[in-house]
């Protein structure tokens, strides 16, 4: 009897109807549930078995749900924003088009017209003049000259004329430096700023400070000096070219130097409504060179 009952154990063990997920093929049928629950109790074993079945996929479904709900909602938002992006990229405004086609031929023709950009380009040979011509519009000849002429002056009139002069060539530098910072603004050609640029904070394209200044100065010394037509005449002319050489050194675009000329006429605007007198301009000449006796 111990061998018979051992190999009935081993019988059952290996019989793949005992497996727990085929326990219910061995199961009898729900007329017989009351004897088989007096017989070995399995019913309450099955009760408890797919309760837990139940259980676990319940789980499994909540924790579908909660892992596909964030991207379904994703997705959702994704394709309610679709139609509006297709629209945008396949039907834009005219203002988008008109301003992209202006980019794009300001681009072109300033590439073009750098024909002094490189040492081998067209215009080699008129690298140096340019780049002369260009440094007359640089921040640090008009402010060390304004200075040395300042020192020099013995007349009220020319004293007041000439610290009206340096205030707004200073406005005229952070103006410009402080623009160029927010823009960032790359010239056609990329190239690197010199030392000179470092000197004068001309470290980007938009707007041209060599012809905002050159513009500002120009109409500065026409209004406040008596000069002959000629004069005059090339006074306008050096502003132009002063603004046309950064272009043909390969350092602005064309909308640059039209901004600058722009932002130049509006610093002369400016500093001729704040105009200084003569009293408060001696009064900066005097705190300027530590002579400066306070009033008691």
């Amino acid at each position: 009897m111990p061998g018979s009952q051992a190999r009935s154990r081993a019988r059952d063990r290996n019989n793949v109807l005992n497996r727990p997920e085929f326990m219910s093929l061995n199961q009898p049928p729900r007329r017989e549930q009351g004897a088989g629950e007096g017989r070995g109790g399995s019913g309450p074993r099955r009760a408890s078995r797919q309760q837990s079945q139940q259980e676990d996929s319940g789980g499994r479904g909540s924790r579908d749900s909660s892992e596909g709900g964030p991207a379904a909602d994703g997705g959702a938002k994704e394709a309610s924003h679709w139609p509006e992006q297709d629209c945008m990229q396949l039907n834009p405004s005219f203002r988008v088009i008109a301003i992209n086609s202006l980019l794009a031929i300001d681009i072109s023709l300033s590439k073009r017209l750098g024909v002094c950009a490189g040492t081998r380009g067209r215009g080699a040979p008129l690298r140096s003049m340019v780049s002369l011509l260009a440094l007359s519009g640089h921040a640090l000849p008009w402010l060390c000259g304004t200075l040395v002429c300042l020192w020099s002056s013995n007349t009220l009139a020319g004293q007041e004329v000439l610290v009206n002069l340096l205030l707004a060539l200073i406005l005229d530098l952070m103006t410009v430096a402080g623009v160029q910072k927010l823009v960032k603004r790359r010239g056609p050609w990329d190239f690197p700023p010199g030392f000179l640029d470092y000197i004068a904070m001309d470290m980007y394209s938009f707007p041209a400070a060599h012809a905002s200044r050159a513009a500002m100065v120009s109409k500065f010394l026409l209004h406040h000096l008596v000069l002959a037509v000629p004069l005059r005449i090339l006074l306008y002319l050096w502003a132009l070219l002063a603004g046309v050489s950064r272009v043909l050194l390969g350092k602005h675009h064309i909308s640059d130097v039209g901004c600058g000329f722009a932002l130049g006429f509006l610093h002369f605007s400016l500093v001729e409504s704040v105009w200084l007198d003569s009293a408060t301009c001696q009064t900066l000449i005097s705190i300027g060179t530590l002579r400066w006796t306070p009033l008691v």
